[in-house]
């Protein structure tokens, strides 16, 4: 972690107090778009002032009971209507095609075995714990095959068929074991999907959200077989995060119309696993924590292309950033700081 750059965000956001000026040098580069009494102006001033010391954030859209407050672009960052690439924020959207297609019955349940769909591209002679695989342990990052992410990136991505090599991983824990992310596991998941459906999971994710939520999904990279990239690498503009933050925030309803169960909503929200990395809780796809002594959840893509979403606050917040930084440092804990250092304590005085 970079403690100067903490130190600086923390500076700034606790440093403007009842005699500062909320329309200093730093503040008025990056003028709010859209702002209302929803959330404390001089409390949002110090705080775009301090991402505005963030070289790798390209973005910032903070809604409050549906409505946009404050829509910022940082470092020549594109159009908030462009998308961009939202890295692992996919394996969210995965999760929620999962528990549509749960509800449509394209898929059984969570305690579906994996080969039920899958066994073609199963080993020879598998592991019999690969038997056990369901598709609950490859949401809840939880397969105990071992990982493809990380130091096995490389290897897994150039392999001829990604689906057949993520099932033959070794197993290094159980299947319910302890957290292992890897996004071959949500790679799985969309070639249940599109097993399962016959249909690709682009054309589910435009059937089943981005037509309902009236916002644009583009085709993203596909594996050697066609399957659409599972959990990471979708395109999705920051305004279109927000939308699908919303239809979480929102019980799943939107416009007045389900969209997503409530249940499942409920169920990818409860921690089933902690990252041996962050110490993260994680769900069905989303990590679970607090902001500002608030629950927050939050969808968390590479380089810190973030969706949270604070229920008790009616807030939904985007932050995009540089996908193609070095990783982290500093970066990721920057932006939960001003999420809960300044947004939350906005919306609180602002309420």
């Amino acid at each position: 972690m970079r403690l100067s750059v903490l130190a600086a965000i923390s500076l700034v956001l606790t440093s403007c107090g009842a005699g500062s000026d909320p329309t200093s040098e730093a503040a008025s580069q990056v003028q709010p778009e859209v702002q209302t009494t929803g959330l404390d102006a001089a409390t949002m001033a110090r705080t775009i002032a301090a991402a505005s010391q963030l070289p790798r954030l390209r973005s910032m859209v903070v809604l409050r009971d549906g409505e946009a407050l404050a829509e910022h672009r940082f470092n020549g960052g594109p159009p908030l209507d462009r998308p961009v690439n939202i890295k692992s924020a996919s394996k969210s959207v995965l999760s929620a095609l999962v528990g549509i297609a749960i509800e449509r019955g394209v898929l059984e349940g969570v305690a579906q075995p994996v080969l039920s769909v899958l066994r073609a591209d199963a080993p020879d002679e598998p592991d019999p714990r690969l038997e056990r695989l369901t598709v609950g342990n490859l949401l809840s990052m939880q397969a105990g095959l071992e990982r493809t992410s990380g130091e096995n990136y490389g290897r897994w991505v150039s392999s001829a068929n990604w689906v057949r090599y993520a099932l033959s991983r070794p197993f290094v824990d159980e299947p319910g074991g302890g957290m292992l992310y890897s996004t071959g596991s949500s790679h799985l998941l969309s070639a249940m999907l599109t097993r399962a459906s016959g249909r690709g999971t682009h054309e589910l994710a435009q059937e089943w959200l981005a037509e309902p939520l009236g916002i644009s999904i583009p085709q993203w990279p596909r594996d050697g077989q066609g399957i659409y990239f599972g959990g990471n690498d979708m395109l999705m503009s920051p305004r279109a995060m927000a939308a699908f933050g919303e239809l979480y925030r929102q019980g799943g309803v939107v416009g007045g119309r389900r969209i997503l169960s409530a249940k499942w909503i409920e169920e990818s929200w409860t921690p089933r696993a902690v990252s041996p990395w962050s110490g993260g809780r994680y769900g069905y796809g989303w990590f679970v924590g607090d902001a500002g002594g608030y629950p927050v959840r939050y969808a968390w893509g590479y380089g810190g292309q973030m969706i949270y979403i604070v229920p008790d606050l009616g807030l939904t917040v985007v932050m995009t950033s540089d996908p193609g930084g070095s990783r982290d440092g500093g970066h990721i804990d920057a932006l939960h700081a001003l999420l809960s250092e300044g947004i939350v304590p906005a919306a609180i005085a602002g309420a």
